[in-house]
């Protein structure tokens, strides 16, 4: 089957499907869009920009976009305001998340972009109490052995495997109820962690629409990219899969009063 399909009945021979495409892979030859032999990688760019909805992609098809008829861009004070208000949750009520609220949250964090358009990010969801509490207590296994053993981040981990030794605090994944563990194919290094970020990222940013709040599992992460067999096991991860991420998830317990200020901005110029 052909790249596109073109309605030469509606195309007015605009060009934009073949400027915006990053690939290369669209021409305007006698005035149509042609497809060429170079690697399209099914961004949807020339689909979604033609204003008369002419051009059709089998990567990237017609029937799966969604009409924008108004563009809801924000103000910019409207959008630095929602921007700094997000905060890591470390504190969550126990009601548990629906999973319904869970894959909402994620078919968002799945639009977001990535290097090429490789997506590649699938995502492990973890909601049992028990499970959960056999990934803290797992982490902060592996947390103590670093300390023993003097790694670099000794000092760093100290302080919070004896908090949780003294105390049964969970320092790791915070009593959330759920975590989302996102995962790639071992063979998707280094891009696969890049692209997780992008996606959690955008998962974070949308939580709150849905009342959620969360936080990045740093520890637990750390843990994972150290392959610590205890964690894994735990994991059962999917054959040839490896860890990229981990989010906390939750209802917030609070709710914060003011945006938080930052180091002061340090830009540079060059001629």
């Amino acid at each position: 089957m052909e790249l596109i399909q073109v309605n030469l009945e509606k195309c007015i021979h605009c060009g934009l499907c073949a400027e915006v495409c990053p690939s290369g892979c669209i021409i305007m030859e006698n005035q149509e869009p042609q497809a060429t032999e170079r690697n399209c990688i099914a961004c949807g760019h020339c689909v979604a920009v033609c204003p008369v909805a002419a051009m059709d992609n089998v990567k990237a098809p017609l029937a799966k976009q969604l009409p924008l008829e108004k563009v809801p861009v924000l103000d910019a004070d409207t959008a630095a305001r929602f921007l700094r208000s997000r905060r890591s949750i470390r504190r969550y009520k126990q009601n548990p998340v629906t999973r319904e609220k869970i894959m909402q949250l994620l078919d968002i964090a799945r639009l977001a972009p990535t290097g090429g358009n490789t997506q590649g990010v699938e995502y492990l969801v973890i909601d049992n109490p028990e499970t959960l509490r056999q990934i803290t207590a797992a982490t902060v296994d592996w947390m103590e052995e670093q300390v023993n053993s003097g790694s670099a981040w000794a000092q760093y981990y100290a302080g919070v495997v004896d908090t949780y030794r003294k105390t049964g605090q969970d320092v790791i994944l915070r009593n959330a109820p759920c975590l989302i563990v996102a995962i790639t194919s071992k063979n998707f290094q280094p891009r696969g962690r890049d692209n997780t970020h992008f996606s959690l990222a955008y998962a974070e940013l949308y939580a709150p629409a849905i009342e959620l709040g969360t936080c990045w599992a740093g520890f637990f992460e750390g843990c994972a990219s150290a392959k610590y067999k205890p964690l894994l096991d735990i994991l059962k991860l999917p054959e040839n899969r490896v860890v990229t991420g981990g989010l906390l998830v939750g209802f917030p317990k609070y709710t914060y009063k003011r945006l938080v200020d930052r180091n002061p901005l340090q830009v540079s110029w060059r001629d």
